[in-house]
């Protein structure tokens, strides 16, 4: 038989009864949607969550007051504190640590934030101009903190783009006003470009300080938040990180490493973990929508059988007249193969569709890559194999002479 033949005996089998093909190719269509569309959530996910991450720096380990405990184990009380960093820690890293291109302390707490009659509660941090460079900070209108500004503790102040909407709105400039933080005015001197939130809060709604002004007169202590580390390159952040350990707990005067009043998180095992998490969930996604898969294979089957027996006499008489047992399997299988495909191709289209609308109404971050679109043709193509293989082989195997007998 040849494949043209062959192409037009399908098309001719799957229109003679429309609507019974339609609703069996509806249950692959379903399926494969739903698999890309969960597929692409999921990915959606794990790409925002790891712009996020990148987005508070590169190369980045953040050292934080407070002992390191693994999941599961028992809060000591006895072990870390909130103010066992110091800005003079700071200073030596930057100065001891071999590997590094830049170091930057915060010292931050919530305050409400007032300017004409507008007010809002936002986190204010103190930092120093290494900031910018290590958390990767652009200012978008003004000017950022300096050294100069840091020695001489001045109140000055730099706002992110979410502070400047709500205190100032979209028209008037910030720049050169005054704002009240904590009673106490603040000359804004900048502002920041929108960077979006991430995992340890949003960059654009947080006001900058000198750190020297926030200890001065918000926080009254020379303890520090969070010291942030910018490794010059990615192969020597765990020499980095296992330097800065050893330079703290020398200077913490703390002989056992597990006795840490300190944590250091490492920016490569933070994405790898999110990475981990998000992709067990785009997997467990694509599973449960599996199943809608199964159900349409199933479907495919269970149509196929019918065919075969609708069309007993048909058979009987094409292996009457000298098809072998081959052309007829070969004639069921290009029939559920054609049928699943073209579910696929429909599958693919309502999967993109359906994407697109949860990204612009649900708004969910999605991503579909070319990967899932070609594993979605895969899998339709494999269904129609396996799930048409039983009802052509079993046309194949029919006798000719009882087929023809059968009413």
């Amino acid at each position: 038989m040849k494949i043209i033949d062959i192409f037009e005996e399908t098309f001719s089998a799957l229109a003679a009864n429309k609507v019974r093909t339609a609703l069996t190719m509806l249950g692959i269509v379903i399926g494969i949607g739903s698999v890309i569309a969960m597929v692409s959530i999921g990915q959606g996910a794990q790409a925002s969550i790891e712009s996020s991450i990148q987005s508070i720096g590169s190369n980045l380990l953040i050292v934080m007051p407070g002992a390191q405990r693994s999941v599961g184990s028992q809060v000591s009380t006895a072990r870390g504190s909130a103010t066992s960093l110091k800005l003079e820690d700071a200073t030596a890293i930057g100065n001891e640590i071999s590997g590094i291109k830049g170091v930057a302390p915060e010292a931050s707490k919530r305050f409400q934030v007032v300017y004409s009659g507008k007010n809002t509660n936002t986190q204010i941090d103190g930092i120093t101009p290494a900031y910018s460079d290590v958390r990767t900070v652009e200012v978008d209108s003004g000017s950022f903190i300096t050294d100069q500004q840091v020695s001489a503790g001045s109140k000055v102040a730099v706002l992110g783009p979410t502070v400047r909407e709500d205190l100032f709105g979209a028209e008037e400039d910030p720049i050169g006003q005054s704002v009240k933080i904590n009673k106490i005015e603040f000359k804004v001197i900048g502002v920041t470009k929108a960077k979006g939130g991430s995992g340890f809060g949003s960059q654009d709604d947080m006001i900058f300080v000198p750190i020297s002004t926030a200890q001065k007169f918000l926080l009254g202590g020379d303890s520090v938040n969070t010291i942030n580390i910018a490794a010059e390159t990615a192969e020597v952040m765990t020499d980095v990180q296992q330097q800065v350990t050893d330079l703290l707990l020398e200077r913490h005067k703390i002989s056992d490493p597990t006795l840490a009043d300190f944590n250091i998180l490492n920016q490569a095992d933070i994405v790898s973990a999110a990475s981990s998490v998000t992709g067990t969930l785009s997997a467990l996604l694509g599973a449960i929508a599996g199943i809608s898969l199964l159900v349409g294979g199933i479907g495919i089957m269970n149509m196929m059988l019918t065919t075969v027996t609708e069309r007993t006499r048909e058979i009987g008489l094409r292996k009457a007249i000298g098809a072998k047992n081959g052309d007829i399997s070969i004639q069921f299988l290009t029939e559920s193969v054609m049928l699943t495909f073209s579910g696929g191709v429909l599958g693919v289209a309502f999967g993109w569709g359906a994407s697109f609308l949860m990204s612009q109404f649900a708004g969910l971050t999605t991503k579909i890559s070319t990967s899932s679109v070609l594993l979605a043709f895969g899998v339709s193509a494999l269904i129609g194999i396996v799930f048409g293989y039983y009802p052509a082989k079993r046309a194949s195997r029919l006798n000719p002479i009882e087929a023809l007998r059968y009413e």
